[in-house]
């Protein structure tokens, strides 16, 4: 499949693999084959050079350079073309550079951990750990799915937490099937080795310029990003790239941040971070989907709520959400919630 952007698309790497069988074969594909230049060249050029004869997609690209044009272009070349095949599941499959693609912002995906009376911490803060093994590696593996990472200031001064993907705390299945680099005429599904690992983008909102170079978050592989609402004159590694975002109520806009990460074509965000922010964001209507880790464990009134919701006050007014999926990880019980 496309792993990265700039490297070869998903149909490039199947033909490869096949070599001369290509010739007079069907290739089922989740989205239409490009058909214009970007940073690769067009799909539609290597499916008709190899010979397929049929392209079956399970779905239209919305993305308005392709829109269609790849279908027809395919059934211009004498390809036998049909879509619509399987097409809720390719839409689960990429549903992030499906949103991105028709609103412009990111698929926003909040992730809590709580006790199963809604507490996040102990009143001290403590919260190390309120729920299972299993749970942090199940994290492991949808951080991995994940384009970016997106948490505060206030989590990484009170955790200095990395924020990474941990190759060694992934499942088996995981390292299994992830993505790495397939070679040609492989005759077996390639393995996910730690040296192909990919980090998402880590993303933290500082408003106030309180993340320092030596933080955790900036000394891992991979990109950091800070949305910051001032200027900053700190010298910072080349990974890490300012965000500049106006603010809005005193506070850095939200919706702005979002749009522009759209802009910088980040398809989906994994978001870990404390009441704050997780209350913004849900209260900003940016939350596309709701996951929540509950621990058979109860914390009592004294300690930390799962989300701040200043100034709600009517039932009619609180953000809504569809469960999507129930399921157990260890002891503990994972909700998943989609926007109502």
């Amino acid at each position: 499949y496309h792993q990265r952007a700039g490297e070869p698309h998903a149909e490039v790497h199947a033909l490869r693999m096949a070599g001369a069988k290509a010739k007079g074969a069907t290739a089922y594909v989740t989205l239409e084959p490009c058909s214009h230049h970007g940073r690769t060249p067009p799909c539609c050029d290597a499916l008709i050079a190899a010979g397929v004869a049929r392209v079956v997609a399970a779905m239209q690209d919305p993305n308005p350079q392709v829109a269609g044009r790849g279908l027809y272009r395919l059934q211009q070349s004498g390809i036998a073309v049909s879509h619509g095949l399987m097409m809720s599941e390719a839409e689960a499959l990429n549903k992030g550079f499906l949103k991105r693609m028709r609103t412009g912002f990111p698929y926003l995906q909040l992730k809590l951990g709580a006790s199963v009376d809604g507490r996040t911490a102990m009143a001290s803060g403590e919260s190390q750990w309120i729920t299972s093994p299993q749970a942090r590696r199940d994290v492991q593996r949808l951080r991995a799915q994940s384009h970016a990472i997106l948490t505060s200031s206030a989590t990484v001064l009170a955790d200095d937490p990395a924020l990474t993907v941990r190759w060694a705390e992934l499942d088996a299945s995981t390292q299994a099937t992830q993505a790495s680099y397939p070679q040609e005429n492989a005759s077996t599904q390639a393995s996910y080795p730690q040296e192909n690992l990919r980090q998402p983008v880590r993303i933290v909102i500082d408003s106030q310029n309180r993340v320092t170079p030596a933080h955790r978050i900036v000394q891992q592989p991979g990109e950091t990003w800070i949305a910051r609402t001032q200027e900053d004159s700190r010298a910072w590694p080349d990974s890490v790239r300012t965000i500049s975002v106006p603010a809005h109520n005193g506070h850095l806009d939200l919706v702005v941040l979002m749009m522009q990460l759209g802009r910088q074509q980040i398809n989906s965000i994994w978001v870990e971070a404390g009441p704050g922010l997780a209350g913004a964001l849900l209260q900003a209507g940016l939350v596309d989907e709701l996951i929540v880790y509950v621990a058979p464990k109860l914390l009592g009134t004294q300690a930390r709520g799962l989300c701040e919701l200043p100034g709600l006050e009517k039932l009619a007014d609180a953000p809504q959400f569809t469960f999507s999926e129930i399921r157990h990880v260890g002891p503990d019980v994972c909700l998943h919630m989609v926007s109502a």
